[in-house]
């Protein structure tokens, strides 16, 4: 379920845009108030932000800069009756990711909002790799097998990470040595075994299910534990 962060001081409004969204799965907390938003965000992590741009203190926009100055980079829709091309774009270049002027249909407003959370997908997928109960986050440059941290070196993350992106599939100690360590040929180094051997000390010695496997004569393959 994804959260959303409502900053709209109208309160009718507010109403309608909590229930409406709700029934379609969000999760929606609503403040009346820049400042009251900004509280909000120190106690829950929201995916998207709506922010009305006239608000009691502060401005929606203001608020937008703000978090943006500090590095916030959740997807922000700006709603507003303020609709002239030169509101559009003032609100664009405060760093939201969309404008939708009121009056607007509720329908209209989903499909935006779909839309960044169907960007947040994306984002998380490329971000993170997935094989059974093992992830690494491209990012961090983490991994972890069943929520139990693994600290890797950096050929060991590169080896991981080429893994998992073939996972199910038997690679080659040429195709490894290519992929990971830049070498287009076979140089009779054991450098491919002895790093799948580190792998597997701390991917699968821990666990019962092994999920990295020897195919004999043809190379390794990383499967997911089912």
């Amino acid at each position: 379920m994804r959260n959303i962060l409502l900053v709209e001081d109208e309160q009718n409004v507010a109403a309608f845009i909590k229930k409406g969204l709700e029934e379609e799965g969000y999760a929606v907390t609503v403040a009346h108030s820049a400042e009251s938003g900004r509280e909000k965000l120190t106690s829950t992590q929201f995916d998207i932000f709506i922010f009305d741009v006239i608000l009691p203190g502060i401005s929606g926009l203001e608020l937008c800069k703000q978090l943006r100055k500090e590095g916030v980079q959740t997807p922000i829709l700006i709603l507003t009756a303020l609709s002239s091309t030169e509101n559009v774009v003032q609100g664009l270049n405060s760093g939201a990711d969309d404008y939708l002027a009121k009056p607007f249909k509720f329908q209209e407003l989903l499909a935006r909002i779909n839309a960044l959370a169907r960007r947040i997908q994306k984002f998380q997928n490329d971000q993170l790799l997935t094989v059974g109960l093992l992830q690494l986050d491209r990012d961090a440059k983490t991994a972890n097998r069943d929520k139990v941290e693994i600290k890797l070196t950096s050929t060991e993350y590169k080896l991981l990470e080429y893994m998992m992106r073939n996972s199910g599939k038997v690679l080659s100690r040429i195709d490894l040595l290519k992929n990971v360590w830049d070498i287009n040929f076979d140089v009779g180094t054991n450098v491919v075994d002895v790093y799948v051997n580190y792998l597997r000390n701390k991917i699968d010695k821990e666990f019962d299910v092994k999920m990295i496997q020897t195919v004999i004569g043809m190379g390794y393959i990383l499967k997911d534990e089912s």
